[in-house]
C-alpha cells in the first residue's frame, strides 16, 4: 500500500527523461565513480550522477577526467560539470554530450576549499549574475537537459538558493537540488530541509533535497518539510549502495525492506572491489576500493552486531593489504565473523 504522504500522481521527469524512482544517488567527489553508479543503479537507485569533474579537465584530455564521466551503462547517463570559466563550461558540457552524456549537471554545491578557492562549487553563489551566465552557456552547447546542484548560500547572512533556484529555472534548468547547508557549514549541524522550502516556492521545476537522508523517515521528513519532488542520497549510501533503491521503492509501495543479508552484502563488496581495481587499474585501483572496503565492513558490523574489536581487527588486516586474493579470503572470513556475532 503507497503511503498517502509519499504518492505522487506524475512520474519525476527531467525535460523528456523519466526518472525510475524519486531517490537520486548524490554526485560524491572520489566516491560515485562508474563501479559504484552501476551498482546502485543495479540495486534500484532512480537516477546516479557522476562524481564532479572539472570542465577544464575535461576539455584537456586528462584521462582521470575522462574516467569519472564513464556511462554506467543502467538508466540515464548524468555527468556533473564544475568550472568557473564560461568556454571550459560551455566546451566540457559539448564533450560530455558527445560521449553520450543524456544530462549535464552543474555543480554549485560543492564546498571543498580546492573548489571554492578557484572560484567554482558554491563559490559561484557569491555571484550570481557570473553564475547564471555560467548556467546559460552550458544550456546553449547542448541539446540534452541541464541541471543544477546548490547549497542554500554562502553563509547564512546570504541565503540566495531561492533567487539563484529562480534565474536558473528562467535561463533553461529542469531540475534544481539542493543541499540543506549553506557552504560555510560543510558538513556540520543537521541539514535544514525546511529551509528548503523557500526554492519549491520560488520555482515549477523539479526539486531535489539533499543533506542527512540516510533513511526511510528522513527521506519523508524531508521531502515534507522541503515540498521537495525527490530526495538525493549521498554519505547514507556508503557501505550500502542498496539504501536508495530500497528507499525508493518504500515510496512507491510502502513496502519494508530490511538491509540485504551478510551474503549478499559481500557479494556486492567483493564485485565492486574486483570491478573499482579493473576501473582504475590495480595500483590506483586497490587505493580506491580501500573506503568501499572500509564502509561496507562497517556496515556488515552494524547489521550483525559485532563487537567493535572484531570490526577493528578485520579492518586493519582488509585495509592493508595490496593482494586481491588475499583480500577476497579476508573479507569472507570477516563476513563469516560477523555472521557468528549476529547468531549468537
Amino acid at each position: 500500500m503507497t503511503s498517502p504522504e509519499c504518492s505522487h500522481p506524475k512520474p519525476l521527469k527531467i525535460g523528456d527523461i523519466e526518472v525510475t524512482n524519486r531517490v537520486l544517488l548524490a554526485p560524491m567527489s572520489g566516491v560515485t565513480d562508474a563501479p559504484f553508479r552501476r551498482l546502485a543503479a543495479a540495486l534500484g537507485a532512480g537516477l546516479v550522477v557522476s562524481e564532479m569533474t572539472a570542465s577544464d579537465d575535461l576539455v584537456n584530455g586528462r584521462p582521470m577526467s575522462r574516467l569519472r564521466c564513464e556511462a554506467t551503462g543502467i538508466g540515464p547517463h548524468v555527468v556533473q560539470l564544475a568550472g568557473c570559466e564560461i568556454r571550459w563550461m560551455a566546451e566540457g558540457a559539448r564533450i560530455a554530450e558527445s560521449a553520450g552524456a543524456q544530462i549535464i549537471d552543474i555543480n554549485m554545491g560543492c564546498p571543498a576549499r580546492h573548489v571554492t578557492g578557484g572560484q567554482s562549487g558554491s563559490a559561484l553563489m557569491r555571484d550570481l549574475d557570473h553564475a547564471v551566465r555560467l548556467i546559460e552557456a552550458t544550456i546553449s552547447a547542448v541539446k540534452v537537459p541541464v541541471t543544477l546542484k546548490m547549497r542554500l548560500g554562502w553563509d547564512d547572512r546570504s541565503l540566495n538558493a531561492p533567487e539563484l533556484a529562480r534565474r536558473a529555472e528562467a535561463a533553461g534548468v529542469q531540475m534544481i537540488s539542493v543541499h540543506g547547508r549553506t557552504r560555510c557549514q560543510f558538513y556540520k549541524g543537521e541539514a535544514d530541509w525546511g529551509a528548503v522550502r523557500a526554492v519549491r516556492d520560488a520555482i515549477a521545476i523539479p526539486l531535489v533535497v539533499n543533506g542527512d537522508i540516510t533513511s526511510f523517515e528522513k527521506a519523508v521528513t524531508a521531502l515534507q518539510m522541503s515540498g521537495a519532488d525527490a530526495v538525493m542520497v549521498g554519505r547514507g549510501a556508503q557501505g550500502q549502495p542498496w539504501l536508495p533503491g530500497q528507499i525508493g521503492r518504500r515510496l512507491e509501495t510502502g513496502i519494508v525492506e530490511s538491509a540485504p543479508a551478510l551474503a549478499e552484502q559481500l557479494e556486492f563488496v567483493r564485485a565492486l572491489y574486483d570491478e573499482v581495481c579493473s576501473h582504475y587499474g590495480l595500483r590506483i585501483g586497490l587505493r580506491h576500493a580501500r573506503k568501499h572496503l572500509g564502509w561496507a565492513l562497517e556496515i556488515a558490523a552494524r547489521c550483525s552486531r559485532a563487537p567493535a574489536m572484531t570490526l577493528g581487527n578485520w579492518r586493519q588486516r582488509i585495509l592493508t593489504s595490496d593482494d586481491p586474493h588475499l583480500v577476497h579470503r579476508s573479507l569472507a572470513d570477516a563476513f563469516d565473523d560477523f555472521a557468528w556475532s549476529a547468531a549468537a
